[in-house]
């Protein structure tokens, strides 16, 4: 993507403090807070209002594989020393905990958050856990969660955990020749609890839990030749996307959600196919001397052709027949899926050219994604078409993290159409490169949404426009090798 001038896209700000490579990013509360976790263990708490860090401490005694928020007053990370630790962290937690940087030399330890709860997990794959409610109906804020990881013994099995019970409730083994689970993703679908997972083979799946507590597989593809880096679902549950190693990115279906009203039994009448009905009963013919008292004999030959043609005309143009009644064959009822039938088929495959693309992440709003390359390269892609519409390039070193902020429309002023003309708005202006173009910018599909008018800013005050900026800036945050995490304000 660039400027106006034709310059590239340069990042907003550049935040410098990790000593070591930048393993894992997330914001939290509302997009104030960004939480990046290095090599090395530490994690970052940077406000995003002013730059600066606002919390730092080593969660881990080994690099961190994943950060994510639980409620506005937790914080979940995952490292590979073989825990998952929940630590206390909310606002008021901030003021205690040291604000030196993994750089600057520190004679005495970090004080840490207050932590919750722990796991001992497999962290063997370098596979980050996923969590989800452990209801369906519960929103993200909810007390109890279930967490999903490696199983601790076996690397191709998956362990889903509930906290704040710590109890195991599940243990899903779903092949034993696909390799090291890779990459993960735990939600609802409905009120089905759902499992997406990608192996070490290049094999996503995903895999339903049913009314009697198994475990039954609905769609798998190997899409990739080389093991998936990382996976991600879509805000509205409708696909997910996965990369790998090597330069492919595969878009793959879900299953449609489960109603909350039907049971079984209803369920099962409702997606099997009916018989059409059978057609209605016909009345007994008439007798010949009915039928030659009841039609009229017609007046002329003149009378009788132009009858004879409007008949045919209205047999070949169905449109235009008002008395003619034609029979036609019934539709032939499609398949359903049942237990013993997985969908196999992506929706997309794109061969973007480009190896080693890791820390897929949807925007909230499920219009784009972006994708950490090793070639030290952010790409960003049209989740639609999977047309790539910016690369951005700033690192000198290559890239493992990437994560999105919340995609706030309330207040916002200028669109996405407004900022790159490449991206199609409502008004219907053109698209730049369609599905399946070259390597270069293309269109993303998105839609803007235009809210109501935000109060004037000359009533707010510079604490409420850093507040404001923070929260509503379309930020895309992404890690490097280099230490180094570079935020960029794109779409």
């Amino acid at each position: 993507m660039a400027s106006e001038e034709g310059r590239p896209a340069q990042p907003k700000s550049i935040l410098r403090g990790h000593k070591a490579q930048v393993h894992a990013a997330a914001f939290v509360r509302e997009n104030e807070r960004l939480m990046t976790g290095d090599a090395d263990g530490f994690v970052v708490a940077w406000d995003l209002t002013i730059m600066r860090p606002r919390a730092v401490w080593q969660a881990h005694a080994n690099s961190i594989l994943g950060i994510a928020g639980w409620a506005p007053d937790r914080l979940i990370t995952h490292g590979r020393d073989n825990k998952l630790v929940v630590w206390k962290f909310a606002a008021g937690d901030e003021a205690r905990l040291s604000t030196k940087l993994p750089l600057d030399p520190s004679p005495e330890p970090r004080p840490q958050p207050w932590i919750l709860y722990i796991l001992d997990v497999n962290t063997m794959n370098f596979c980050s856990f996923s969590h989800c409610p452990a209801s369906p109906d519960s929103g993200a804020a909810s007390s109890e969660i279930l967490v999903a990881v490696p199983n601790t013994l076996a690397s191709e099995a998956i362990d889903i955990f509930h906290l704040p019970s710590q109890a195991r409730r599940h243990t899903v083994k779903l092949g034993e020749k696909n390799g090291m689970v890779m990459a993960l993703s735990l939600f609802h679908l409905g009120q089905s609890l759902t499992l997406v997972a990608g192996y070490e083979n290049g094999l996503a799946l995903v895999a339903q839990l049913d009314d009697h507590g198994g475990w039954t597989v609905k769609y798998q593809a190997t899409c990739h030749t080389q093991p998936v880096l990382s996976l991600d679902v879509s805000p509205a549950r409708d696909f997910f996307l996965t990369s790998s190693a090597d330069a492919i990115i595969a878009k793959h279906p879900l299953p449609p959600p489960s109603s909350p009203s039907a049971g079984p039994q209803e369920e099962l009448h409702r997606q099997t196919p009916q018989p059409p009905p059978p057609p209605p009963p016909q009345p007994n013919p008439p007798s010949a001397a009915a039928t030659t008292a009841s039609t009229p004999a017609p007046k002329s030959l003149l009378t009788a052709a132009l009858a004879t043609t409007t008949t045919n005309n209205s047999t070949k143009n169905p449109t235009a027949a008002t008395t003619t009644t034609t029979t036609t064959n019934p539709p032939t009822p499609q398949p359903v899926q049942t237990e013993n039938q997985i969908r196999t088929q992506p929706l997309q495959v794109r061969n973007t050219r480009h190896a080693g693309q890791q820390a897929l992440r949807i925007r909230s709003d499920g219009r784009v994604f972006a994708t950490a390359g090793w070639d030290a390269r952010v790409r960003v892609y049209a989740a639609r078409t999977l047309a790539e519409v910016a690369v951005l390039k700033w690192h000198a070193a290559g890239c493992y993290a990437a994560a999105f902020a919340d995609v706030v429309l309330e207040g916002e002023g200028e669109g996405v159409a407004d900022r790159d003309p490449r991206v199609r708005g409502q008004d219907g202006a053109t698209e730049g490169e369609s599905e399946g173009g070259g390597d270069g910018a293309a269109a993303a599909e998105v839609v803007v949404s235009r809210a109501a008018p935000v109060p004037r800013l000359v009533e707010m005050s510079v604490r409420e426009k850093r507040v404001r900026q923070a929260r509503t800036a379309h930020w895309l945050a992404a890690g490097s090798k280099d230490g180094k995490v570079s935020l960029w304000d794109v779409f």
